[in-house]
């Protein structure tokens, strides 16, 4: 019986990507399966039905939990607030409770310098990032509020670091980390912890960055200490399934930055 059996999990950006050789590429799909292992029946979100479609088919078949995958794109032109209490809504009437949400879900225009970046390329990131993370935390709370749930969000060592070329990127993440630490501290009395995770693991849309904007690359991703990038899975969705375990409870408002020795701070 796994850790979280008969409990719900929403992975925003959880879809299925492949990398040039085939393997899992997406850390949201390395989350979803390892809670998948622990037993969690999951809620998946993303703009690309077929990549939702694929991890539901990944998913149920190997590991005989229920996934429900549900198209959402927080964007400036959508009813936002209505789009992730669709996401909401489905989630409980399919599951009838959430006991985790996973802020993964971000896109954005890296590799274009701040005075290149337009309104639009800022938006991009502002509203996939930090306001798909506000709008999913506020539909959520009633109901993790019931099950002393946990909320695990998405930064980047691009704000901790101000990495070039990602300025809306790390305008996001940044505002993300900040609402992540008001949140522990305003939602701890309802037994509810939130913390935040900085990873570097090698994925589809980290090929797609090297092969679109190579000194971009160059000038920001670099091997870690530990000799290679994370697994999505194991060494990013392992941690974030013990942030959200009964362990980890007294733990809220941190950054966990998992960048194998990379990622040091003071």
């Amino acid at each position: 019986m796994g850790a979280f059996e008969n409990k719900t999990v929403i992975v925003t950006g959880g879809g299925f990507a492949a990398l040039k050789d085939g393997s899992a590429g997406s850390i949201g799909y390395g989350i979803a399966t390892a809670f998948a292992k622990e037993g969690a029946n999951l809620v998946l979100t993303g703009r690309n039905v077929q990549k939702l479609e694929t991890a539901k088919e990944k998913l149920e078949a190997e590991f005989g939990i229920k996934v429900l995958p549900v198209q959402a794109d927080v964007e400036a032109s959508a009813d936002n607030k209505a789009v992730v209490q669709n996401v909401v809504d489905k989630a409980m009437a399919e599951f009838g409770r959430i006991d985790v949400l996973v802020n993964n879900a971000q896109a954005s225009a890296s590799g274009v310098t701040l005075a290149d970046h337009t309104t639009d390329q800022f938006n991009l990131a502002i509203y996939s990032g930090l306001y798909a993370a506000f709008y999913y935390m506020q539909a959520c709370y009633p109901h993790l509020k019931e099950t002393k749930g946990s909320v695990i969000n998405f930064a980047s060592g691009a704000g901790l670091f101000g990495n070039y070329g990602q300025c809306a990127y790390a305008a996001a993440k940044e505002g993300i980390r900040g609402m992540s630490r008001v949140a522990a501290t305003e939602w701890g009395p309802d037994g509810i912890n939130v913390n935040v995770v900085c990873p570097l693991a090698w994925t589809a849309a980290l090929e797609k960055f090297q092969d679109e904007y190579p000194d971009a690359y160059k000038a920001n991703v670099h091997m870690p200490p530990m000799g290679h990038y994370g697994n999505v899975e194991t060494e990013i969705g392992r941690v974030v399934v013990q942030l959200a375990s009964p362990d980890f409870k007294f733990m809220s408002g941190e950054t966990i930055t998992l960048e194998g020795g990379l990622g040091q701070r003071p």
